[in-house]
């Protein structure tokens, strides 16, 4: 409660599977936004590693002058562009979860994919990141709080079957427990960033509000991952986040073209599509 307020921010996506007006910028499998605020610079995400460099020098943001990078979870969409990032960072905090270098996999089509960061921990260290691991709710810099766990309550939001960790018991689900979220506070209400949403939109809706003691929300952006999901988890989940107050929502990633589209009906001209390029500017 009582958090500090940004004055200023600008977050520009960096990177995301699509890109439409953009020539020069290119799209991947992946998620990485630039975050530009009074108190510095932060890049939240990495994307893949094909895109981030491409893009920031195509949108004109200097990945050298980075204060912090926050990683949402482990997933190499979001993970592997760390490395090559860090080429131009040098030594700079990584805030993230403790399980960040965690093994866990994808089951599609009967194929198992390893989905886990692709880089060891003394690597990216050799390269200058110095990590700030937390669990907990987290004021990183004034006015910008990651989430830390989100407490699982609905019971509607069971993630995603297909994401998997191997036990001695064999393949189980994926709880995904390092799934964190940006929060930017603002004058004009909650910035809220979202990585993959593997904890459940609603979930962490309710965390954050609970947390900051705020309910209107500006801007809600990125991935929801309402599109793999169950269709009773994607209407319920699409009926409670009507009852939010959110100003603007706009989607990407993992939240899938049908789920946007449904989305996009629901709020009507509160919603915005999230491609490389958008820009949310306080």
């Amino acid at each position: 409660m009582g958090y500090n307020e940004l004055k200023k921010l600008k977050a520009t996506v960096l990177c995301e599977n699509s890109v439409f007006f953009n020539t020069g910028a290119i799209a991947e499998h992946g998620w990485s936004v630039y975050l530009e605020t009074e108190q510095g610079n932060f890049l939240f995400d990495t994307g893949q590693g094909l895109a981030i460099v491409n893009n920031a020098h195509y949108l004109h943001k200097d990945l050298s002058k980075i204060k912090g990078i926050i990683l949402s979870h482990h997933h190499l969409d979001h993970t592997g562009g760390l490395l090559k990032v860090l080429d131009y960072t040098g030594k700079v905090k990584v805030f993230a979860h403790p399980d960040i270098f965690k093994n866990s996999y994808n089951i599609r089509r009967g194929l198992e994919n390893n989905i886990g960061i692709p880089f060891r921990r003394e690597v990216l260290e050799g390269k200058g990141a110095e990590f700030v691991f937390n669990t907990q709710f987290t004021e990183i810099a004034p006015g910008l709080m990651l989430s830390g766990e989100i407490p699982r309550k609905t019971p509607y939001e069971k993630g995603d079957p297909d994401l998997v960790v191997k036990t001695e018991q064999g393949y189980q689900q994926d709880l995904l427990i390092d799934d964190q979220t940006l929060i930017a506070n603002t004058k004009k209400g909650l910035v809220v960033i979202l990585g993959c949403s593997h904890s459940g939109i609603i979930n962490i809706l309710n965390y954050v509000i609970e947390k900051t003691g705020q309910s209107h929300i500006y801007a809600l952006f990125g991935g929801t991952h309402l599109g793999p999901v169950s269709e009773r988890n994607r209407i319920e989940s699409l009926k409670a986040l009507k009852e939010f107050d959110i100003e603007k929502i706009g989607t990407s990633h993992c939240t899938g073209l049908e789920t946007s589209m449904r989305l996009s009906l629901e709020f009507g001209k509160r919603f915005f599509f999230c491609n490389v390029g958008t820009v949310v500017r306080i």
